[in-house]
């Protein structure tokens, strides 16, 4: 399971962080990700890191202002977002893929799925 967190409204330019735990799986041996759906949109992935040594991958559309990590040992999975601006505005999801050290952008291709936080950047 995982279960997602740290949603809520935020002002242009402000900051949230989202957090994920993990249970019920070995999360050290899975890759990890954050997507994102904003209503009539496809579910799109915004960051991903391998369950081994290796940078984050971030598409053009947050690259410089989001940040990805996690802590292995306490099987969660982070996201600090800066910068925020209103086409931000999504649900956020968290999903978990078996580390083969393969970049997978489609949904379709992960394991397990959180529940999903919303994100609001409003003035």
């Amino acid at each position: 399971q995982l279960q997602a967190s740290g949603g809520g409204v935020v002002q242009p330019g402000g900051s949230l962080r989202l957090s994920c735990v993990a249970s019920g799986f070995r999360y050290s041996s899975f890759a990890m990700s954050w997507f994102r759906q904003a209503p009539g949109k496809e579910r799109e992935l915004i960051s991903h890191i391998w369950s081994i040594n290796g940078s984050p991958y971030y598409p053009d559309s947050v690259r410089g202002r989001f940040a990805l990590s996690r802590d292995n040992a306490k099987n969660t999975l982070y996201l600090q977002m800066n910068d925020l601006k209103p086409e931000d505005t999504a649900s956020y999801y968290c999903a978990a893929v078996v580390g083969d050290g393969l970049l997978h952008l489609t949904p379709d291709e992960y394991d397990y799925w959180g529940q999903g936080t919303q994100v609001t950047v409003s003035s």
